[in-house]
């Protein structure tokens, strides 16, 4: 399992769902301690976090190394300002807005890069190493897995997305960019089965081995911010983003991203690591011709239709 020195100031109360849930999936207590029900795990967590030594090794590149968790953090919360969360609740309505999102994901990879180069250490080097492969490959197919939802709404805008799948979700017509996309958004986000970037019984915690402090928990805020904006993009690319009946808008975008972040949580439960070249022969064997396989079907489907 991966290191906790983040606990729940990492991921703050979403660190906790996941710990609680892992318990209950795996049928052992979760946190249980502190606080009732182990509410304030959290809290406790981030005092710990707070107080600790914020180490920076002298054979480090200091500017860089202090640079590289803040990138990870600005990309992610970047990413959200497009996610339309009801027709009348967003930061910014962009024609571009898919573009704009997948353009944040890939600088999200400079974070990982950077943290590895500027420890000047071999294991965090290795990692950023493997994280670079990993992200560059896989956003590949990231991005072709959503041509076919472009092509249904005839636009990158995310809000006209939406409304385009007032007919009925894509996630039925777009089953395999679906799929395609999901698997992709795992990679990306470095999560379980697919953290080989910092695999600690190979890397010892691979780009982030020389972080420590709050330097080390902005790397995991990262993370946690990456599965909630995968799984709100996946929600408004698929499954129909607000759209749903009887309850309000932002309930329904709010219930559709929650149960993704939760499945994304069981992954971690369930599924053991593979090898790094196991992870890489998927991508390019697999995923690459599916995702080119329902770029074609989508595309003729329409040129047939109209």
């Amino acid at each position: 399992m991966r290191r906790t020195d983040s606990g729940g100031a990492a991921g703050g109360t979403t660190d906790l769902g996941e710990r609680r849930l892992l318990g209950f999936w795996q049928d052992r207590p979760g946190p249980n301690r502190v606080g009732p029900f182990g509410l304030l795990q959290v809290v406790a967590d981030m005092i710990k976090l707070f107080f600790k030594e914020d180490f920076v090794p002298r054979f480090a590149d200091i500017p860089v190394f202090i640079l590289a968790p803040t990138v990870v953090m600005a990309t992610m919360l970047l990413g959200f300002v497009v996610i339309p969360v009801s027709p009348t609740i967003g930061v910014i309505d962009l024609n571009i807005g898919l573009l704009f999102i997948l353009a944040m994901s890939s600088m999200a990879v400079y974070s990982v890069i950077l943290g590895g180069y500027a420890s000047n250490n071999k294991y965090a080097l290795l990692g950023g190493l493997r994280a670079a492969a990993q992200t560059v490959s896989y956003e590949v197919f990231m991005g072709l897995s959503l041509m076919g939802v472009v092509m249904l709404a005839g636009s990158f805008n995310l809000r006209e997305i939406v409304q385009a799948q007032e007919s009925g979700w894509y996630i039925l017509p777009q089953f395999i960019g679906f799929f395609v996309f999901f698997i992709a958004g795992i990679a990306e986000s470095h999560r379980l089965p697919f953290d080989l970037p910092e695999a600690e019984h190979e890397l010892t915690a691979g780009f982030h081995t020389e972080y420590s402090g709050m330097k080390f928990g902005m790397f995991f805020v990262g993370e946690y911010l990456s599965v909630i904006l995968i799984s709100a993009l996946i929600t408004t690319l698929f499954l129909g983003g607000w759209l749903g009946p009887w309850l309000p808008p932002v309930v329904w975008f709010a219930l559709k991203t929650g149960l993704l972040v939760m499945l994304f949580v069981l992954l971690r439960a369930a599924i053991p690591r593979p090898r790094y070249d196991q992870l890489m022969q998927f991508g390019w064997k697999v995923m690459l011709p599916l995702s080119l396989l329902n770029l074609l079907a989508t595309a003729g489907v329409l040129l047939w239709i109209g």
